[in-house]
């Protein structure tokens, strides 16, 4: 079925229709950078700026602006060669430039770091995601990016910039995203002035938790609420503001989307437009986007498709049910990229509206490559997905018409994910080309000649920030607040928006990931194969020359062997610049990782009611580990509700009070263990207790308390990295409830008094990572 076209006339047919203001300041010959906003004495303290050709001639104020998708493939967008429908995106394409040799880190919080702030990933702290701990032994893997790696935003600050922030942060340490912070890594505490979205490592698309500026708040109260709408929304309002009130000054603007991220949550508008699509299945679909790709000339016409990964099966071998299962996951992801594209669509309409797109510099990119975490068959529930822990096939076949919908956080199958990354193998989380090679548009009509373009220079995700400092004419101050500050390695490639032949100048870039290491040096890339449980210094390396083999295929390692140990040579010397050592191979078990110091490594934690609420990476740690839950409470009688909940419906805990029975309910995503006290709760004060004594990894018996008596038990399998991606609540559930039981109360809020919920651990376990 042809998929219905949302939008006949998307606002790249306008785009001659621009002020002729801009036009006239684009021929003039003025120096490059000036920002109208800045003072007079502050261009004169900055010294005489030089004319380069590659730099903006322009008087007015220069915008910028960072768009980022999350675990969007190399070949997603139309303009990438894509069959999804992301005709706003490609606007921005056509009237911009495409980099087809873009790189970024292998996962997402290290780009994001890599892109605020123009350094590499390992230097400024953030050599895994920020949901790791690795401890003082790993200081590059703590996530806390130091004060001497300034942000784009503080240094743009410094230069009459506003700086608005959205959606998706992820590099803070999560263990710090609490109600009571630390606020010093929160956006606010970086430079930005105002921001709103999600802090973690993903949300829910209809349901997040969200954050305006320091503080949580509560989802908005909107018919049909979707978390891409409401962050691009508030992204119009904040430039509405600005430019209605400051309209001479720039603005700063960082907008990252949770789509593409699992879970694939979407209208079913927007499913429904790619009913059928995907039926000839990915082996055929992927060849079909490798076609376009040479017809579109992002990649060149001899380069070849990798052969398909050995875990994906072939789209032939599968029955029918499987394949009406797997075409409904991509269907999801579809419709899913194209309502992004609309929103983006929006966002660029209010740049136009207000005469702002011509000096907008915009760049849009995917933090890595397309994500494998859906595994063979796709996934339904997220904990699952993230705890390896595969779902019964028929099980997500009986959820067929919810995938896409509320009741289900789904990521589709590798066998997608490949086709996303066409041309390349492997995916994101490895140091080959699927996971660090991705799109890259820049779009600026102000300052971009070569529009329509394609250019094949080697680029990296610390370039972007290097860029923008360049074409301001902006040096990074040796010291901000009083801090100084480390060298911005990234290296501008703004020569490429009037020749995208022009040589950059980066001809080394080294990466790393949980071990897997590659390095990029003059056309060559090297790649090590890393065995887990071996030691480093055995690992073979592969050899690419990327300028004959662009999708990194030959291996040529045996006929250059000199070569392979000057790169890997290349590899220690850049890995020791960056701070890369010590390795280590750890990447989930980082999920469960308490290095001493950590506040999820006390062995109490009290908390009140009124506290708001919690993230679950901010929450006690429960897992694999023996604890009491106390919570003395006054009752009387007809009183209920919620005493304690972390989680949702896909996974989760609950303490309850219904029907003057006491409850305790433990989901791991596949099976309930549930509690009901064998007697009522008695009216007045008592004090409930849940304990769990653990019998084997990851699982143990849970024992029900009243005042100290046993009141009833169970056998409990508990999930081994992650109890839910939502957090705690006291006296209270809210966003989605953990029970079904009282899924039709609001909230479910406790009617009567808690006086406080205590958190007991045996002993603060330090479980550090080898």
């Amino acid at each position: 079925m042809e998929y219905k076209k949302r939008d006949e006339k998307p606002w790249s047919k306008y785009v001659n229709k621009f002020s002729m203001f801009s036009t006239a300041a684009l021929a003039a010959t003025i120096f490059l950078g000036g920002c109208q906003a800045q003072t007079e004495e502050a261009n004169a303290d900055a010294g005489p700026v030089e004319e380069a050709e590659n730099q903006a001639k322009i008087e007015e104020k220069t915008n910028v602006m960072y768009i980022v998708l999350d675990d969007s493939g190399f070949s997603d967008l139309g303009s990438f060669g894509s069959e999804i429908s992301t005709p706003n995106i490609d606007a921005l394409a056509e009237n911009g430039l495409r980099y087809n040799n873009f790189h970024t880190a292998p996962v997402c919080s290290p780009t994001r770091a890599s892109l605020l702030t123009g350094r590499n990933t390992h230097a400024v702290g953030m050599g895994n995601v920020a949901n790791f701990d690795f401890g003082e032994e790993y200081p590059s893997r703590r996530a806390e990016i130091p004060k001497e790696a300034g942000f784009v935003t503080e240094v743009l600050g410094e230069n009459n910039y506003t700086n608005f922030g959205l959606g998706k942060w992820h590099i803070t340490p999560t263990v710090e995203l609490s109600p009571a912070g630390p606020y010093d890594r929160w956006p606010l505490g970086r430079g930005f002035d105002r921001y709103y979205g999600n802090l973690e490592d993903s949300s829910d698309q209809f349901r997040p938790e969200l954050f305006r500026d320091n503080s949580i708040v509560p989802l908005p109260d909107v018919e049909n609420y979707h978390y891409s709408e409401d962050i691009v929304g508030n992204a119009r309002q904040y430039i509405t503001d600005h430019v209605s009130i400051r309209p001479d000054d720039p603005f700063f603007m960082y907008l990252g989307f949770g789509a593409q991220h699992m879970p694939h949550q979407v209208p079913e508008e927007y499913i429904e437009m790619y009913e059928g699509k995907y039926d000839e299945g990915w082996d055929v679909l992927r060849e079909q986007r490798f076609a376009k790709q040479k017809e579109l000339g992002v990649i060149p016409g001899d380069a070849e498709l990798a052969p398909s990964d050995p875990d994906v099966p072939a789209w032939d071998s599968l029955n029918e049910e499987q394949k009406k299962l797997y075409t409904r996951f991509m269907e999801t992801y579809a419709g899913f990229l194209t309502h992004t594209d609309e929103q983006v669509g929006k966002l660029v309409n209010s740049l136009e509206e207000k005469g702002e797109l011509d000096n907008t510099l915009i760049v849009l990119i995917s933090d890595n490559g397309a994500s494998f975490s859906g595994g063979e068959n796709g996934a339904t529930n997220q904990a699952l997905a993230y705890s390896k822990v595969p779902e019964e096939f028929e099980s997500m076949l009986e959820k067929y018409d919810q995938i896409g919908g509320e009741q289900t956080n789904s990521d589709y199958p590798s066998g997608w994910s490949q086709v996303s990354n066409t041309p390349f193998a492997k995916f994101k989380g490895t140091t080959h080309a699927g996971g660090i090679r991705t799109s890259m548009i820049a779009h600026w009509p102000n300052g971009i000649e070569s529009k329509g373009e394609i250019s094949t220079q080697f680029t990296h995700v610390s370039d972007i920030t290097a860029t923008v400092y360049d074409v301001l004419g902006i040096e990074v101050p040796d010291q901000l607040n009083g801090i100084e500050q480390m060298e911005v390695t990234g290296i501008s490639f703004a020569e490429t928006f009037d020749n995208p032949d022009a040589k950059t100048g980066k001809d080394t870039q080294y990466f790393e990931l949980s071990g897997k290491r590659t390095i990029y040096h003059d056309g060559w890339k090297a790649i090590s194969k890393h065995e887990p449980g071996t030691d480093f210094e055995d690992d073979e390396w592969e050899l690419y020359n990327v300028t004959e083999d662009f999708s990194e295929l030959y291996n040529v390692a045996a006929d250059h062997p000199e070569l392979v140990e000057e790169l890997i040579d290349l590899w220690n010397e850049e890995a020791e610049k960056n701070n890369v050592f010590p390795l280590s191979e750890g990447f989930l078990e980082g999920l469960a990782n308490l290095p001493e110091g950590n506040i999820r490594a006390r062995k109490s934690f009290t908390y009140y009611p009124g506290m708001s609420h919690l993230s679950e990476s901010a929450a006690p740690l429960t897992l694999n580990r023996n604890y009491e839950i106390t919570i003395p409470i006054v009752s009387g009688k007809g009183d209920e509700g919620v005493l304690l909940a972390l989680g949702n419906d896909k996974s989760g805990y609950t303490f309850y009070v219904k029907e003057n029975m006491l409850h305790y309910e433990y989901h791991n995503g596949a099976e309930r263990f549930i509690i009901t006290s064998d007697k009522n709760l008695g009216e007045g004060e008592n004090t409930v207790t849940f304990a769990f004594e653990k019998t084997g990894e990851h699982q143990g018996t849970g024992t029900l308390f009243i005042n100290d008596d046993p009141v009833g038990e169970t056998e409990i399998l508990s999930l081994p990295f992650k109890t839910s991606f939502e957090g705690l609540d006291i006296g209270k559930d809210l966003l989605y409830p953990v029970s079904p039981e009282y899924a039709d109360k609001e909230s479910f809020p406790f009617t009567g008094e808690i006086e406080k919920v205590q958190y007991d651990f045996e002993e603060a376990e330090y479980i550090l990572i080898e």
